[in-house]
């Protein structure tokens, strides 16, 4: 009777601008994509890079667990895994979980006297007694001449 209703009021202080509401989103965005994202995309990125460098010879891990040895590459989206002696099984290249160990690339022995050779040339050659110097430092006495 004499009790007037009460009734919801807006709050006394200005409201925020659009940007203070936003503010919590975009910091929390931002966490997301360097603790989160951006490592997932790197990962991704170094596992491709694996992918495309698999060759014959590198021992792989599988996305089972199989671990083998790569035997033949098929072509871009597959390659071949000894498992066992004489079990080969074909796998599509992205299963490739892990490279354990990877092969020197084959080389011709042409190729590589020649390279030998071309080390070769290209070191000075020491004289005797530069390398006879050197070995007894190597071993720890004095070459001592004897001086009459």
């Amino acid at each position: 009777m004499f009790v007037s209703p009460a009734y919801a009021q807006a709050a006394a202080g200005g409201q925020g601008s659009g940007f203070e509401a936003f503010l919590p989103l975009i910091l929390i965005f931002a966490v997301f994509y360097f603790l989160l994202i951006r490592p997932q995309q790197k990962k991704m990125k170094e596992h491709k890079a694996m992918l495309g460098a698999v060759r014959r010879g590198d021992k792989v891990v599988t996305g089972g667990g199989i671990i083998g040895t790569i035997t033949k590459v098929i072509d871009e989206q597959e390659v071949t895994v000894e498992i066992a002696d004489g079990v080969k099984v074909r796998v599509q290249r992205a299963l490739i979980s892990a490279v354990l160990s990877k092969t020197q690339p084959v080389n011709d022995d042409k190729d590589t006297k020649d390279s030998k050779d071309s080390k070769d040339s290209k070191a000075p050659k020491a004289t005797k007694d530069e390398t006879k110097q050197i070995e007894d430092k190597k071993s720890g006495t004095k070459n001592n001449k004897n001086k009459d």
